[in-house]
């Protein structure tokens, strides 16, 4: 018996991490966005030019932007949904949007709302069968995170797996973009991204206790060159 559901439990895993590795591909009709948080003033500015700038910009977007919003977020929506406390979990989508700048917030619903016609079929869980419903009823943002989080807990995917194949699939959207703009090769950028693994396991388990949405270097930038404005890659 115990091989059996141990077998069971690794096809179960094997779907989720199928699954999640089909809807976070850019190029599928669920779509994909990632907020550059600098990146064309980091390279116009020459900040970032090879290999080691381009690591160090990354790093520091985990450190000032996902550690202290994203990844707090996420594992707040696993709590509450563990707990099935559907207010709170209204309450929190709300929040994290509050915390976005109008063109990401607004990105982030329509991703949400458009990842949900995608995967609200065939739901087992009363939680998150009951969140979908509010975000179709406009009752809830549906912040993307908020709803593959909730597609996570629905596939007894863990929190901190979801971050580290979310935060991964950012992290190579914002390094290739960097292709366009920049005379770093995609060779050194595989090995950048490749290299970032262990970074962002520790990352998550470090990550704030309290959601902040202050990113110093995207500030500092910013300030320093007014008229280069940060992107949204969106497909």
């Amino acid at each position: 018996m115990e091989m059996h559901i141990t077998h069971t439990n690794k096809m179960n895993d094997a779907k989720a991490l199928s699954r999640f590795l089909q809807l976070l591909d850019g190029v599928f009709p669920s779509g994909a966005f990632v907020h550059s948080f600098g990146l064309e003033p980091h390279i116009v500015l020459g900040f970032v030019k090879d290999k080691k700038s381009l690591k160090r910009y990354l790093e520091n977007i985990i450190c000032d932007q996902y550690q202290r919003l994203e990844f707090v977020a996420v594992k707040k929506a696993f709590e509450l949904f563990q707990e099935d406390k559907l207010s709170f979990i209204i309450k929190e989508d709300k929040k994290y949007a509050s915390m976005l700048s109008f063109e990401y917030a607004k990105a982030s619903k329509d991703l949400g709302e458009n990842y949900l016609k995608h995967i609200n079929f065939d739901i087992k869980k009363e939680i998150v069968k009951k969140y979908f419903e509010k975000v179709k009823s406009k009752q809830s943002v549906g912040n993307e995170l908020f709803i593959l989080s909730a597609y996570a807990f629905e596939l007894d995917l863990d929190a901190d797996t979801f971050l580290l194949l979310w935060c991964k699939k950012s992290l190579i959207n914002i390094a290739s973009a960097s292709l366009k703009i920049s005379r770093i090769k995609p060779s050194e950028i595989q090995q950048v991204l490749f290299a970032f693994d262990e970074v962002i396991e520790e990352s998550i388990n470090k990550s704030s206790k309290n959601i902040s949405n202050f990113n110093p270097l995207f500030e500092e930038v910013i300030f320093s060159h007014l008229n280069l404005e940060p992107k949204m890659f969106t497909t």
